[in-house]
C-alpha cells in the first residue's frame, strides 16, 4: 500500500502505534472480553482508566494540585459560552484579544454573555502579518480575565511567548498547541483544548482550570447548563453525563504513548526541527510565500501561497497523487496550510518538501 501522509488541521493524523493498539483492542479491551466503547463510566475498569489520564497529564504537563482537570463535551466552540458563564455575572466584562478566526468565533460567543474588551493586536507591515507585545496590549481595568488563542490554525499566526500580563486571569484555547510544546500551567488561570488534534480524536474537551475559580463565593448564573457548570462536571469527575468513552481511551493511549518517546520536552524539540524545515524551504524559495513576522509563525500550522495563485489547484492535486493530503488552505484565508501536529513524523514534511521543490521545477 502507498504510504500517505495526513496534514489535516483536524481531525488530525494520529499515531500508527496507537491506532495499531486500538484496533487490536477493539474487542477485548483490558482483558473484559469486550471493547472499552460497550462498558458502564460507572464501572471501576473505566474509573480507573479516566484517573489514569488524569495522572498522565499531571506529569506531561506538571499540573500543581491546585488545578482540576475536567472532561468536557462539545468542542472548544461549547467553552467560549461555558468561560463566560461559569466566570462573570452578569454586566461584567473580560478582555478578549483577537488574533484570527478562532478568536472572532470566541468573541461573538462571548458577547452573548458579557461586553467583551476587544483587543486587536494583530498588525501588518509591508505585506507581513505580526502580533504586539502582550505588554502593548490595553485593557480593562475592571476585566475579571483576558481571553486569547496563541495559536491560530487558518492563518498559521501564534503568540509563542509565555503570557506575561501580571495579576490577570489568563485564558487560552490551546486546541492547536496543547502538548506540542512546554508551558507553566501556572501562568494560567484556565486553558481548553479539543483533542482532535495533538490529544486523540473529536469529541472531546480538555479543560484545566485553578480550583479558586470554580469553587468560590460569588453568585453564579442562574441560566448556566447543569452540563456546562463547572462545579458540576468537578464534583460529578466529568460524568455528570455519560462521558464519550472511546475518544477519552483514545487519548489515554496518546498520553502513554507521548510519555514513552520522551514526554513534550522530547516533542517540542521535533516539532520545532519539522517547522524549521518547511519554513526554510518556504522561505528559500522564489515560489512560495509565508506572510507571518518569523517571531509569530505557528509550530503546528504552516501557511503559505504560490506566488502564482492560479497554480494552487494543481499544487493540491499533484500533491494528493503522491500522497500528500489535505493540504489545502481554509476558505476563510485560502492557499496552502501543512498542519504538523505531533503525529507528523519528520519524514512526511521531508517527503513534503522534496515535492514542493519538483513542483517549483516543473512549473515555475
Amino acid at each position: 500500500m502507498k504510504k500517505i501522509f495526513n496534514f489535516s488541521p483536524g481531525p488530525a493524523t494520529l499515531p500508527y502505534e496507537v491506532l495499531k493498539q486500538a484496533q487490536d483492542e477493539l474487542i477485548n479491551w483490558n482483558n473484559l472480553n469486550f471493547s472499552v466503547m460497550e462498558i458502564s463510566h460507572r464501572s471501576n475498569d473505566f474509573i480507573n482508566l479516566l484517573q489514569n489520564i488524569k495522572q498522565d497529564l499531571r506529569e506531561l504537563i506538571n499540573i500543581p494540585s491546585q488545578y482540576d482537570i475536567l472532561f468536557c463535551q462539545g468542542g472548544a466552540r461549547t467553552q467560549f459560552a461555558a468561560i463566560p458563564m461559569n466566570l462573570l455575572f452578569y454586566n461584567e466584562t473580560a478582555d478578549y484579544a483577537n488574533i484570527g478566526h478562532w478568536s472572532l468565533q470566541a468573541i461573538k460567543e462571548a458577547k452573548k454573555y458579557c461586553v467583551p474588551n476587544i483587543i486587536n493586536p494583530v498588525k501588518k507591515k509591508n505585506g507581513i502579518f505580526y502580533i504586539k507585545k502582550m505588554e502593548d496590549w490595553i485593557l480593562n481595568k475592571n476585566s475579571k480575565y483576558i481571553h486569547y488563542c496563541p495559536n491560530e490554525t487558518i492563518e498559521g499566526i501564534a503568540i509563542n511567548q509565555e503570557p506575561t500580563l501580571e495579576n490577570k486571569i489568563i485564558i487560552a484555547d490551546l486546541s492547536s498547541s496543547i502538548l506540542a510544546k512546554e508551558i507553566d500551567i501556572k501562568n494560567y488561570g484556565l486553558i481548553y483544548a479539543s483533542t482532535q488534534k495533538n490529544l486523540g480524536t473529536s469529541g472531546l474537551t480538555l479543560i484545566i482550570i485553578r480550583k479558586d475559580l470554580i469553587f468560590n463565593n460569588r453568585k453564579k448564573r442562574q441560566e448556566i447548563p447543569s452540563v456546562l457548570d463547572y462545579q458540576i462536571i468537578s464534583k460529578y469527575n466529568s460524568m455528570f453525563n455519560t462521558p464519550p468513552t472511546f475518544s477519552l481511551y483514545l487519548s489515554g493511549l496518546i498520553l502513554k504513548w507521548l510519555k514513552k518517546i520522551g514526554g513534550i520536552k522530547y516533542i517540542s524539540q521535533i516539532n520545532k526541527q519539522k517547522s524549521t524545515l518547511l519554513y526554510s524551504a518556504i522561505d528559500n524559495s522564489n515560489f512560495y510565500i509565508n506572510k507571518i513576522e518569523p517571531c509569530n509563525r505557528s509550530i503546528t500550522n504552516i501557511t503559505f501561497y504560490l506566488k502564482d495563485k492560479k497554480k494552487e489547484k494543481i499544487f493540491l492535486q499533484k500533491a494528493q497523487e503522491n500522497g500528500l493530503f489535505y493540504l489545502k488552505g481554509h476558505k476563510v484565508v485560502g492557499g496552502i496550510r501543512a498542519s504538523i501536529y505531533n503525529a507528523m513524523p519528520i519524514e512526511g514534511v521531508k517527503i513534503l518538501i522534496d515535492f514542493m521543490n519538483d513542483f517549483e521545477k516543473n512549473y515555475v
